[in-house]
């Protein structure tokens, strides 16, 4: 008989794992993640060691697991093949400017939407130019990202909204058949992607930044060796 996720995380090994990783805040981590399988039909019926190596993952960078934060979550996809539910490990754009932060070689770091009239210049191999005082409307045609290092080194990515929607639906299966975090949020999914491109392509990466560029939508299949599946 296969174990629920309850029974699961209810393993002794399971809640040495989560002590080593988080100490007295095991306990409240443990619980957040439960209640967050409880409140999805399909990850009820996900496979309980991928939730697990989704949940580890996160406690491993430090990253609260809470829908309404927007650092980390959990979600769902149909593995066709194995015919089973899997749990994919997901990070949000708040997630990379704090592990960017948290790594001590960074001046500054953000992102943001860009409305219609905002660009002056577009030069994709110096960097677009922008005037956010030329506001001409609330239509977003695109999002930046920007950091800066301790050591001046500075860069700037600007990607369409029409290139991030080809983005989305190349990468997200439910983004294609019309719900998901794509659909759900797409100005933070947007926003997480081009803080992530920007940051995977020209930073210098810590190990805990490495991971969540490799993590990032996949299951995990072994946390340690950061063994993957897109």
């Amino acid at each position: 008989m296969e174990l629920t996720t309850k029974d699961f995380f209810n393993q002794n090994s399971v809640k040495k794992r989560f002590e080593e990783l988080l100490g007295k805040r095991s306990t409240a981590f443990i619980t957040s993640v439960l209640q967050i399988v409880n409140s999805n039909d399909l990850l009820k019926n996900a496979d309980p060691a991928s939730i697990y190596n989704a949940a580890a993952t996160a406690a491993t960078l430090d990253l609260p697991l809470n829908n309404s934060l927007g650092f980390a979550y959990i979600v769902p996809y149909n593995d066709r093949k194995a015919n089973k539910q899997l749990a994919t490990f997901q990070i949000g754009y708040k997630a990379y400017i704090q592990l960017a932060q948290r790594s001590g070689q960074f001046k500054t770091i953000s992102a943001t939407p860009i409305f219609k009239g905002q660009i002056v210049s577009e030069n994709p191999l110096f960097g677009f130019e922008f005037d956010f005082s030329k506001k001409e409307c609330d239509e977003i045609v695109g999002y930046a990202a920007y950091f800066k290092l301790l050591n001046g080194f500075e860069k700037m990515l600007y990607m369409t909204k029409a290139e991030l929607e080809k983005h989305g639906k190349q990468y997200s299966q439910t983004f294609k058949k019309g719900y998901g975090l794509w659909s759900d949020n797409f100005e933070a999914m947007a926003l997480k992607t081009v803080i992530k491109l920007l940051l995977s392509k020209f930073a210098p990466l810590s190990v805990d930044m490495q991971t969540a560029v490799i993590t990032d939508q996949s299951v995990i299949k072994n946390t340690e060796s950061l063994e993957v599946e897109y």
